[in-house]
């Protein structure tokens, strides 16, 4: 015979029994010791964790500022789940968080804050760009000078160049000074030159341009920072700008991306100095610093980061040195690009040349005269190469360091932008150990100028090969080059799987090289954090790296490819602590 105790008779009514149990269960709770909470689970949603194999877990555990485990819930929950605060992602996704490979938050940090925006996002054309600088010249001093950044002549109607002319239409008062979105050309009028002391009779530096007409008088156009930024500092307020709340105020922008780690490629060209990086060092020291800043110092002051000292991985988890820049040569769309050939149909500085290939920035035996010696101490190479020739000039520095006994690809050389490859060159860059970071806005924003004016049809079908260097194994990256476009990696991901274009969206810009989702998202997490050197310190979502992550409110692979880029960032989190959160 079966009793019945009269706690079962009590609770045969299954909604009586368990009023009675979850009665039972809070009394022993609030009889028992407080359990501190140690942990945070994360649980309730999505969990890509991008690791080797692009596991799908159900839920992560944190400690403090690590990831220390992922798995199943249950066996989390039954492990940690009395020390932890309970995270439920309600059905998002959650990533690693975003990392921009090659952006310029501490160089144009001051540049967003001193200039107006006359790019495509606010001004159509070009003859808007010349009212709204109109309007700025009735509203200020004479003397009070007039900056302003993103104007691109490829993608904004009217005329090729902003000349002497143009801009003294605006004002023969006030010193104008505009710079092209690529940030390898300035235009300025000649009060302007007048400030900064330059004449007629000003030099060329190496590697740069003043552009000069007819007549051989300075036109206004110039050609790599070398030549413009004197120009840039002899405005005053360039030198009271605060760069450590500039800094910390763009890493707060970019956690609105799901950017967790970014960069900064040009470290001490902005000012000229090495202490652009002791400025970095104490700007991370800040509360309100919300991002990683990986720092690449420039060569233009090579024997000035020697004086300083410096050395490979100085600083810290927040700012650190983790490579050496240099640069081949400009920029396609700016036609100073370096090619093979010559340009397609270069309409860029009035009547077409009879043959334009480019600006080499630097030869290839002042490449691996710094090279070497960067080689040598250790250092990582990041060499800017946007042309075929430019990047013929790389592999060729690259091959005389192999030649000379250098074991290369433990460095990991890095070409930024890699724009225009070709096969051969895809097969050096295999053999040397050589990865590639693509400046993937160019394929959307740039794509019909690169096809109509710059490269024609058939070479522009060249123009970031994603899916030639994924099939030949060599590691590749998106990003944003800062300010050249906005550090938007969702975007990224859609332009590298869609590669469409912003003045013709059904022109699909050599579809070839269309890449997976999976894979352009390994772009701007993993492989990012190799090519930045910190793979084991973020990149996935794996025990051991640092709680860096991103919640977004749906799946990438679970969208149409065209809507990747209308996924919404959610939170945003650095070291286990959320740092953004939509409203």
């Amino acid at each position: 015979m079966i009793t019945m105790t009269i706690f079962d008779k009590i609770c045969a009514f299954q909604p009586i029994r368990q009023a009675v149990l979850l009665l039972i269960s809070s009394f022993i709770l609030s009889c028992s010791p407080e359990v501190e909470t140690k942990y945070i689970l994360i649980h309730g949603g999505t969990i890509l964790t991008v690791d080797e194999a692009f596991s799908e877990v159900e839920a992560m555990v944190v400690e403090e500022q690590k990831i220390i485990a992922t798995g199943d819930f249950d066996e989390l929950n039954q492990k940690f789940g009395q020390q932890s605060e309970l995270f439920n992602l309600e059905g998002k996704t959650m990533l690693p968080g975003f990392i921009d490979p090659h952006a310029h938050v501490v160089s144009f940090a001051p540049i967003v804050y001193l200039t107006e925006d006359i790019g495509l996002v606010n001004f159509e054309t070009t003859d808007e760009v010349l009212d709204h600088l109109k309007g700025l010249v009735s509203e200020r001093e004479p003397g009070e000078w007039i900056m302003a950044s993103n104007w691109d002549p490829a993608v904004q109607d009217g005329v090729p160049a902003l000349t002497v002319k143009e801009l003294d239409d605006v004002s023969t008062e006030h010193p104008i000074f505009v710079l092209n979105t690529s940030g390898h050309l300035a235009y300025v009028n000649s009060k302007a030159f007048e400030v900064a002391g330059i004449t007629n009779n000003i030099e060329n530096p190496p590697g740069a341009e003043y552009v000069r007409d007819a007549d051989g008088n300075l036109n206004g156009v110039i050609k790599n920072n070398v030549a413009f930024l004197p120009i840039w500092k002899s405005n005053p307020k360039v030198d009271k700008v605060d760069l450590a709340e500039s800094i910390t105020f763009l890493l707060g922008d970019f956690n609105k991306y799901g950017i967790t780690t970014t960069s900064e490629f040009s470290l001490g060209a902005s000012t000229q100095s090495t202490t652009e990086f002791d400025i970095l060092i104490e700007s991370s020291k800040r509360e309100d610093f919300t991002g990683r800043v990986m720092a690449y110092p420039f060569y233009t002051l090579n024997d000035q980061w020697t004086k300083a000292g410096v050395k490979m991985y100085d600083g810290n988890d927040l700012a650190m040195l983790t490579g050496f820049k240099l640069i081949a040569d400009g920029s396609n769309q700016g036609f100073t690009g370096l090619q093979r050939e010559c340009y397609y149909n270069e309409r860029a500085f009035g009547p077409k040349m009879e043959c334009n290939h480019g600006v080499a920035y630097m030869t290839v035996e002042e490449m691996t005269a710094i090279s070497e010696q960067r080689i040598a101490e250790g250092w990582q190479l990041a060499l800017h190469g946007n042309g075929d020739g430019a990047i013929d000039n790389i592999l060729e520095t690259m091959q005389i360091l192999t030649d000379k006994g250098y074991d290369i690809k433990k460095h990991r050389p890095r070409i930024e932008h890699c724009s225009i490859l070709h096969d051969d060159q895809i097969k050096k860059m295999k053999a040397l150990g050589i990865s590639a970071s693509f400046l993937i806005g160019h394929v959307h924003y740039w794509g019909t100028f690169m096809r109509d004016s710059v490269f024609g049809s058939d070479k522009v079908q060249l123009l970031d090969r994603c899916a030639s260097v994924e099939k030949e194994g060599i590691s590749y990256t998106l990003q944003s080059d800062f300010s050249v476009t906005q550090p938007d990696m969702l975007k990224m991901v859609e332009i590298a799987v869609v590669r469409n274009t912003f003045k013709e969206p059904d022109y699909i810009l050599a579809p070839q090289e269309r890449i997976s989702v999976e894979s352009a998202i390994r772009a701007i997490t993993s492989e990012a954090a190799w090519q930045l050197m910190i793979e084991d310190k973020v990149g996935t979502l794996e025990a051991g790296k640092y709680a860096d992550l991103v919640i977004l409110e749906k799946d990438p692979r679970r969208v149409e490819p065209s809507e990747i880029s209308e996924i919404k960032v959610v939170e945003t989190w650095l070291n286990g602590k959320q740092v953004y959160a939509a409203d």
